[in-house]
């Protein structure tokens, strides 16, 4: 049974692996840290973050300083999905954000309806004002 963990992400629990939620590849045990099962690419933070003022002239331009920042990419490497962006001091390990109670997770599923689709929640109505 597959559960879905985030529009990236979906853990199937009969595998207990991480998979890609756009072609369902297996990124690794559901155990672990997902982020070992895609490819990481490191940008610049001036390519995401355009400097505002001249570089020339100013030593604070409004983009991140690479040398207290750096940007990593997580995609796929089946289909090139981008499933997680973070923002890390240099030299930091990828960060464990995701870490599930796979056992507690098989329970509250032994007795639902497999899922084929995320299930968003209801469409957003516009607020009516009354005066």
């Amino acid at each position: 049974m597959k559960v879905f963990v985030t529009a990236a992400l979906n853990i199937d629990l009969t595998h207990e692996v991480w998979e890609c939620s756009n072609c369902n590849h297996n990124l690794g045990p559901a155990r672990g840290n997902y982020k070992t099962g895609l490819l990481v690419q490191e940008r610049l933070p001036q390519d995401i973050h355009a400097p505002i003022l001249d570089q020339e002239k100013y030593d604070f331009t409004f983009a991140p300083d690479a040398d207290w920042c750096r940007i990593l990419e997580y995609c796929c490497p089946n289909c090139g999905h981008l499933a997680e962006v973070e923002y890390l001091p240099p030299g930091h390990p990828p960060a464990f954000d995701i870490e599930l109670d796979i056992d507690a997770l098989k329970a509250q599923w032994a007795e639902r309806e497999p899922l084929t689709a995320a299930v968003l929640g209801p469409d957003v109505t516009p607020l009516t004002h009354t005066h």
